[in-house]
């Protein structure tokens, strides 16, 4: 499958529907109003290029479309994560880790896992 880049928006209604699905444009509308104050006609743009983008499934069938992930969390957060290393390379690996770790306010469980997956990457 080719790699599917999405926008910060697009984000948002990816992680709404990996959370819950299906969920209908009424419900994410409700869910996001706060935060974002988007309108209905927002995001059903959005949802129409996810769909074109093959990330999202419509159901059209009922009273309402319903809206389905079609790809999985982890590989969208893979390709994310290639591509911002492949912007970034100045500066090494390190400095990309300081800076997330400083600036993302790591709890103990996020500090365990980087040690299991260092550990891990080292076996390798």
């Amino acid at each position: 499958m080719d790699r599917i880049m999405l926008s910060d928006g697009e984000w948002k209604l990816m992680n709404l529907l990996w959370d819950s699905s299906p969920r209908t444009i009424a419900e994410m509308v409700k869910e996001l109003k706060s935060t974002t104050g988007w309108s209905k006609a927002t995001v059903n743009i959005m949802l129409n290029r996810l769909a074109d983008k093959q990330a999202v499934r419509i159901d059209a069938g009922g009273r309402s479309k319903l809206f389905y992930p079609i790809i999985e969390r982890e590989d969208a957060v893979m390709d994310e994560a290639r591509a911002t290393l492949g912007k970034i390379r100045t500066g090494g690996i390190g400095l990309l880790v300081s800076t997330m770790a400083k600036e993302s306010k790591l709890t103990d469980d996020d500090i365990e896992e980087l040690y299991r997956i260092l550990k891990e990457a080292k076996k390798q």
